[in-house]
């Protein structure tokens, strides 16, 4: 695709020539404080060598995502599609978030005048293709040690000069070149006319691209599977770890500016069995009006920085605090992953022994070692 920018690609390169900036400063509003307990973070180990999935104790063919039992194994060869989603108040609603088995939360990387960024998703799909994804924007540096160890293929519209080399030096296993301008004619994106804006007489494409992730892995030189499972689920007489250790959380907390606020949230619902997501601005709902849920909520607090203008999550070689939250009960420890992108995220409790997580769909926040999680029981 050669060295377009991401801010050509959502204006200009879509359907018109032009390079205006995107000014996408975040117009979300820090919610009050909740009535949350900030827990203890445990202490932290060195990070190992290898991180390999536990052994399952039942060997039944399941969903490498969700960990959820497969009929026939047949079913899960095909590619993984991640697709790039905004998550600012003024780029919703959005589409097909229900469908993935995992939603990563990282920064979105436009900072506001005091130098803060709101978040970006990134939902997988791999047991189900969702029949349209949307908005879809650029691609991160981050999105290199959290997708390949799926080998993903992903959708986007484009990135930064600089980030696109990051990804040729460092993403082994990742498609990341089937952009909305490398794959026209393919039935793999499309614009939204509605989300299209107009200001100073200039288009914006930035909240209109549509990307259908079933065409696009047909456009993918990638048709492999993950071969092992992404979380360490429970199977066979196994029981998560928040029913054998466990403490009760009715909501959760999660800061992604200083001060611990601009806040997401989940709350949970006994009657859907469910966690039930929130934004910093209200309840996060989707064009077509559903709220979005989860199974799991997965809190990995790593450091953050910046270079190039682009925001990092500290992961390759590094180890923190994480909180998961299943079933309205959660459990602490530390994560750690190797240097290899490739490698697996290990998961240890405060007692010293390893998590297990849940079969289901499984939300990823990212926030920064400095927040402050809170959980109220």
């Amino acid at each position: 695709m050669g060295d377009l920018s991401r801010r050509t690609l959502v204006t200009g390169a879509i359907g018109l020539a032009g390079t205006a900036a995107l000014g996408t400063a975040l117009t979300g509003c820090s919610p009050a404080s909740a009535d949350t307990v900030p827990t203890s973070p445990p202490s932290t180990p060195a990070p190992s060598a290898t991180t390999p999935s536990p052994t399952p104790s039942d060997a039944r063919p399941r969903w490498p995502l969700t960990g959820v039992l497969l009929d026939d194994p047949a079913a899960a060869e095909r590619p993984v599609v991640a697709v790039k989603v905004p998550d600012n108040k003024g780029e919703h609603p959005q589409q097909g978030i229900n469908d993935a088995d995992i939603v990563f939360v990282e920064l979105d990387g436009y900072r506001d005048t005091k130098g803060e960024s709101g978040t970006r998703l990134v939902p997988v799909f791999h047991s189900r293709y969702a029949a349209a994804v949307a908005p879809v924007r650029s691609i991160r540096p981050v999105d290199v040690p959290l997708l390949s160890p799926m080998d993903a293929i992903i959708g986007n519209t484009g990135a930064a000069g600089w980030t696109l080399k990051y990804f040729k030096k460092n993403a082994k296993g990742l498609d990341y070149s089937r952009n909305y301008m490398a794959t026209k004619g393919t039935g793999s994106y499309s614009i939204d006319g509605s989300r299209v804006r107009t200001i100073d007489g200039q288009k914006y494409y930035d909240r209109a691209v549509v990307c259908h992730p079933e065409k696009l892995a047909k456009q993918s030189k990638i048709t492999t599977t993950p071969q092992l499972p992404y979380f360490p689920f429970a199977t066979g007489d196994e029981q998560p770890s928040t029913q054998t250790s466990g403490q009760a959380a009715s909501s959760i907390s999660v800061p992604w500016h200083k001060g611990d606020s601009y806040n997401t949230g989940y709350s949970w619902s006994a009657k859907q069995q469910l966690w039930l997501r929130s934004t910093p601005w209200g309840k996060h709902v989707l064009a077509n009006g559903d709220r979005v849920t989860t199974d799991n909520v997965l809190v990995i607090q790593a450091r953050q920085h910046y270079a190039h203008h682009e925001p990092f999550h500290d992961l390759s070689g590094e180890q923190g605090t994480f909180y998961y939250f299943h079933g309205g009960r959660y459990v602490t420890g530390t994560w750690s992953k190797a240097e290899d992108v490739d490698a697996l995220f290990s998961f240890t409790l405060a007692d010293g022994s390893p998590l297990r997580m849940a079969p289901g769909r499984t939300f990823v926040e990212l926030p920064n070692v400095k927040t402050t999680i809170g959980v109220k029981a």
